[in-house]
């Protein structure tokens, strides 16, 4: 906090329209929190992107999280989690969470210390791994253990206590395996169109789906139905998620070369683009990371303490 008697120092980005934002604490104490993470190798990388163990207790109330194409599940071996998707009502999550595919911020509040096991899906995953399509569950939060049949008798497994983090990764990541039902016939060109959006977000559908030897329509639909999104939409949000993983937050932000490098046509579209990711402008995005995240563990598409 700015000590008692004493202004904040001010400082400007081109982001912030030239107002004056004020100069954040830089994070100053340990937190206690522990977070182990596995990338699965095999044909279940082609599906999860990561699963994750987190315990600890955050510092500060709550935190927007921007979307990134995937659909998260939540097994919750502690304290209920509150999260609640923006224009959606909050859901509660005593035992586990489904976050469907979304283009708008998630507010994610722990009601006490978090403890949960994640597994994060690439944009194709959610039916395959979980067997739940993933357009009905679009910008939606819904409970785990009625959406995934197998997450009842893996979180019983979970809740052991001779059971430590990289064990509980293991178990998620073999029941994962033992599930996978890759028999959608739009798998193969979603995967195709997915990595071509990750290659150039700005390139246009049209091109893609003419590449892929389907017509802009035919795309269109299939990609929604495997993804959940649509291709354009997907392809926002991931020129956005890129946009923040290159942003260094304890140097001064060099917007105008960002915009430019991924294909925004002005700052302006920038900015929209960046507030509508992550429910705060890029300056407010700035700040929170300075202030409340570890310079040496910074978190791309977190809004701490908003």
């Amino acid at each position: 906090m700015t000590p008692a008697g004493k202004r904040p120092l001010l400082w400007y980005d081109d982001a912030s329209h030239g107002l004056p934002v004020p100069e954040p604490e830089p994070y100053s104490s340990a937190v206690e929190f522990a977070f182990t993470q596995r990338t699965p190798q095999g044909p279940l990388g082609r599906y999860v992107e990561s699963i994750w163990h987190a315990r600890g207790q955050i510092p500060y109330a709550r935190e927007r999280i921007a979307p990134t194409g995937s659909t998260v599940a939540g097994i919750v071996l502690g304290a209920p989690i509150r999260q609640t998707p923006e224009g959606q009502p909050a859901f509660l999550a005593a035992t586990g969470f489904l976050i469907g595919p979304h283009d708008r911020p998630l507010v994610n509040e722990p009601t006490a210390e978090t403890h949960c096991v994640g597994i994060v899906t690439t944009p194709i995953g959610c039916r395959a791994v979980f067997g739940v399509d993933p357009a009905p569950l679009r910008g939606r939060v819904v409970d785990l253990l009625s959406a995934w049949t197998a997450a009842g008798p893996l979180r019983e497994q979970l809740r052991r206590d001779d059971v430590d983090p990289s064990e509980m990764l293991a178990a998620t990541e073999q029941v994962l395996l033992s599930g996978l039902d890759e028999s959608d016939r739009g798998l193969d060109r979603c995967a195709t169109a997915v990595t071509l959006l990750e290659e150039a977000p700005a390139r246009p559908v049209a091109d893609i789906a003419a590449a892929l030897g389907v017509s802009h329509g035919h795309l269109d639909r299939e990609f929604t139905r495997v993804v959940g999104l649509s291709p354009r939409t997907l392809a926002r949000v991931l020129r956005v998620r890129r946009l923040l993983e290159q942003i260094d937050v304890s140097d001064r932000v060099a917007w105008t070369r960002l915009a430019a490098d991924l294909g925004w046509y002005d700052q302006a579209h920038l900015i929209r683009d960046v507030t509508r990711h992550t429910g705060v402008p890029p300056s407010a995005y700035v700040a929170a990371q300075r202030q409340f995240l570890d310079p040496d563990d910074l978190a791309p598409g977190f809004v701490p303490g908003m």
